[in-house]
This record gives structure tokens, sequence and C-alpha cells, in this order.
């Protein structure tokens, strides 16, 4: 069972940067890319709220399950 971030997949619709998102979200790059590279053990929900809200998209087009 795992959990994909699909960040990246979202960050590209939008054509926009990494960097945005992280001054946007107000977290750090490495943060971010601990994250979306799905290596984060937990997720709080106000960074979840501050990422859909600055790419404008609900948490099930960030965060996805797979077996």
């Amino acid at each position: 069972m795992a959990i994909v971030v699909n960040i990246d997949v979202m960050l590209a619709e939008r054509q926009m940067s990494v960097t945005e998102l992280s001054e946007k979200v107000g977290i750090t790059m490495s943060n971010l890319s601990i994250l979306k590279n799905g290596k984060a053990k937990a997720v709080r929900f106000s960074t979840l709220e501050a990422i859909c809200q600055a790419l404008d998209c609900q948490p099930g087009d960030i965060l996805e399950y797979k077996e």
C-alpha cells in the first residue's frame, strides 16, 4: 500500500515552479521536496490546505492511494 503525491502533475498543469509554490505555501524548498518525492511520513492539514489553495485544487488531486 502506498500514498502517491501528485504535486508535480499539479505544478505542470498550472505552469508553476516548485519555488513559486514554496513561497505561496510558506514552507521550505527542502520540506516541499520531501513531500513531493513521497518521503514525508506526515502532512499537516494546514499545509495541505495551503497547497490546495495555491494550486486551486482538492486534496484528492494531490494525494492518491495505490496498492
